[in-house]
């Protein structure tokens, strides 16, 4: 079923533009497309992770410093989706909009890239949890698991092709099922919770992860992995049935996962002991569940896992898709990228995003990547595409645009300050090595770029800071090439 759009403009009206009414994607669809792009398998693995990085006294301070961070990047996708209605694609559009179009393009494609990469770590969980009933996934990388999930990759390539609503509809159902075994962890823990064991070594002084701010620094990476998302229904606006259910979807979604994340996490603390949590296996939620309740709660979160994937990843397809459209309609991306068929599906996009999942998933069959790898991959991939919308917003409240008479200019300059502080700091906490590895990913996707820009008979590289951004891009693909090659970067 084909959405009403104009797909010919990049540039759409806004809401009260006398257009008639929109058929698109309302506030249940947008909440359900951020709830189930951020509930994916980060939240079932989240125990163990936590426990292997930090204290309960550390782990209380990252929280604050995550829920704040997250809070005010909510803020921001929500805040410009209200004064900034015209633009399309979130992490896109605001890049482009603010700094130009080689900026935008930047965004977009290491968006992308942590899309499929994230989809790739689905996968591979997946067909691990999957193992629990059948011994031959074990692992997730066996040849019977890279077969499995090459299968159930196609599967929901089909499903994206037969339309986006129909897929937005899917993932809504999805989402709603997959929260049911959280609620019940959350129930059951809450029960058998002891506070003696949530305060043993609250510092962490015995358990060896360093200072308090170590540990709060280690485990900065897993929290951006499970809150990726949450510019989900930003990245979905031009498909919106009204702009301002897009702010709304936002900053519900983000309280929906967070209430859930908090509760898993610090109820764990209290169901064993913090070396024990960390060494449960992945998905480090059923362990736990199996210690309060016996065998069966282990094969109950293993389904909910398998269902909470099965969404994550139709979410991240639709995502990944619609993030390389809307740069073609600009001409940012070759225009072949912006093809539909005739369900309102960009087919070719959806091609070029599934193929190269399918291409490493068959890299994994002879590598030793694991999940955590790809996951750090994907969340490191991602962090500029949000710090550029953060200082979009922070340029808005500074030069006073799309603010008459000055009216929450203050509040959204500290808005804006705090999430770009906060998207800075997660550049260092992911640490160098990832920043190469992305110089090198955006290196090559510039040649796409290029190719666009030449094929509108466009100027490619406007200005001297586009210049400079390309020269930085290569630099520092030429270091990570020369860290690959001598071994001093190993992602």
């Amino acid at each position: 079923m084909k959405l009403a759009m104009d797909r010919t403009r990049a540039v759409r009206a806004p809401d009260d533009a006398p257009a008639g009414p929109r058929v698109g994607l309302a506030l249940p669809a947008l909440t359900a497309l951020v709830v189930g792009s951020m509930i994916g398998s980060g939240i079932f693995a989240l125990p163990s992770q936590m426990a292997g990085s930090a204290a309960a006294g550390p782990l209380l301070i990252g929280w604050v410093i995550t829920g704040v961070g997250m809070l005010m990047l909510a803020f921001v996708f929500q805040s410009l989706a209200q004064r900034k209605p015209e633009v399309d694609g979130g992490v896109y559009g605001y890049a482009k909009e603010g700094f130009g179009e080689y900026v935008g393009f930047t965004s977009a494609w290491g968006y992308w890239i942590s899309a499929w990469v994230g989809n790739v770590a689905y996968l591979v969980l997946l067909m691990s949890t999957l193992g629990y009933w059948f011994p031959s996934f074990e692992g997730g990388t066996t040849v019977a698991a890279i077969a499995g999930a090459s299968v159930l990759l196609w599967v929901v390539h089909a499903l994206t092709l037969s339309g986006v609503r129909n897929a937005a509809f899917a993932n809504a159902v999805v989402t709603v099922a997959k929260v049911v075994p959280i609620l019940t962890f959350i129930a059951i823990a809450a029960v058998g919770f002891r506070a003696g064991l949530f305060t043993t070594d609250f510092w962490g002084a015995d358990a060896g992860l360093g200072g308090t701010m170590d540990q709060v620094k280690n485990m900065m990476l897993v929290t951006v992995w499970v809150f990726i998302g949450i510019e989900g229904a930003a990245v979905y606006s031009q498909r919106a049935r009204s702009r301002r259910d897009v702010g709304r979807a936002t900053v519900l979604g983000f309280l929906v996962v967070l209430g859930l994340l908090l509760a898993v996490n610090l109820l764990s603390y209290g169901l064993m002991a913090q070396a024990d949590i960390a060494g449960l296996s992945d998905p480090s939620m059923a362990g736990l569940l199996e210690n309060e309740v016996g065998e069966w709660g282990a094969g109950f979160i293993s389904a909910g896992l398998v269902i909470s994937l099965l969404g994550a990843l139709l979410a991240w397809v639709l995502l990944a898709v619609e993030i390389l459209r809307l740069p073609a309609l600009d001409h940012v991306l070759p225009a072949a990228l912006a093809k539909e068929n005739r369900h309102g599906a960009p087919a070719t996009a959806l091609w070029l995003t599934n193929v190269c999942v399918q291409a490493l998933l068959l890299w994994t069959l002879v590598n030793e990547n694991t999940y955590t790898d790809l996951v750090y991959l994907a969340t490191s991939l991602i962090l500029l595409p949000y710090l550029w919308s953060a200082a979009y917003q922070l340029k808005l409240a500074v030069t006073g645009e799309s603010y008459a008479g000055g009216h929450g200019r203050t509040r959204d300059l500290t808005i804006g300050v705090l999430s770009l502080a906060y998207a800075v700091w997660l550049v260092y906490a992911g640490g160098w090595q990832y920043v190469l590895i992305a110089g090198l990913f955006y290196l090559i996707g510039t040649s796409l770029f290029v190719w666009a820009r030449k094929e509108s008979g466009r100027s490619v590289f406007t200005g001297t800071v586009e210049k400079a951004m390309v020269a930085v891009v290569a630099l520092v693909s030429i270091v990570a090439v020369i860290g690959l090659v001598q071994g001093f970067v190993s992602v």
